[in-house]
């Protein structure tokens, strides 16, 4: 996969993905990520790359013409699966949208600036407009990190163990249940009785259990109304939990 991502600040990028696993990720050859100063782009001799509203009002505008020379010099390079903006009203980020980006093979991101890039941008170079979240922050740069490691990490080889990424919240519509590690008996803390017993099926089955519980409580829109008489009862069936303690 080939990650390339527009921005007015590629120092700020440097850090993210200089350590760890997009580190790793990168030296082993299973992406590219590259980073391209718009600045660099535009037509102005003294590199401005932002002018006022049309209309007033407070704010700078990212202008069309550097963005669009660079996207169109990348795509003269190459083909793009998406070209993605990120932006606060844009489509807000989830993990099937995460398994479904870490499939393709060039990605495209924009990181917005100011008030945001002349809307022109959004209406005829843009093909898909991403939000990390209800709020604002100070530029793109910072949830294209996001973006960029929540694909990333979901390629096959990135992750020692890449079962672990089947078992993150959100990749079954569910939270993650509890975790724990050795000792078993800290400061009187002591692991769930049932997680030491080496029996699978209950442990899988208490793990359900635990994820559908959390999940109502803490993400009652994910909750699917057909989930337990689907799996958990499925997993009871096979000798786990009792289905009749689960929430309602």
């Amino acid at each position: 996969m080939r990650i390339d991502i527009l921005t007015l600040l590629p120092r700020l990028l440097d850090g993210p993905f200089a350590d760890s696993i997009l580190e790793r990720a990168q030296q082993n050859g299973l992406c590219e990520i590259h980073l391209h100063n718009i600045r660099d782009y535009t037509e102005s001799k003294h590199k401005q790359t932002d002018d006022y509203q049309f209309g007033g009002g407070a704010g700078m505008v990212m202008m069309v013409q550097p963005i669009h020379t660079l996207i169109s010099k990348l795509k003269a390079e190459r083909d793009y699966d998406e070209i993605i903006y990120m932006t606060p009203d844009g489509e807000q980020l989830e993990q099937r949208m995460c398994n479904r980006l870490s499939m393709m093979k060039n990605i495209m991101i924009l990181c917005g600036h100011y008030k945001g890039v002349d809307q022109r941008v959004r209406d005829h170079l843009i093909t898909r407009e991403i939000s990390i979240g209800d709020y604002v922050l100070s530029g793109g740069e910072i949830a294209a990190a996001v973006l960029t490691d929540s694909i990333i990490r979901l390629i096959p080889g990135v992750m020692n163990d890449e079962t672990s990424a089947l078992t993150d919240s959100y990749q079954d519509n569910l939270l993650a249940p509890p975790v724990y590690t050795r000792p078993a008996d800290y400061n009187g803390w002591k692991v769930p009785d049932v997680l030491l017993g080496g029996n699978f099926k209950v442990i899988e089955a208490w793990r359900m259990e635990q994820s559908l519980i959390k999940t109502r409580e803490r993400r009652p829109y994910l909750y699917p109304p057909d989930l337990e008489g689907s799996r958990l009862f499925a997993l009871h069936a096979a000798g786990g939990t009792d289905a009749s303690a689960l929430p309602r």
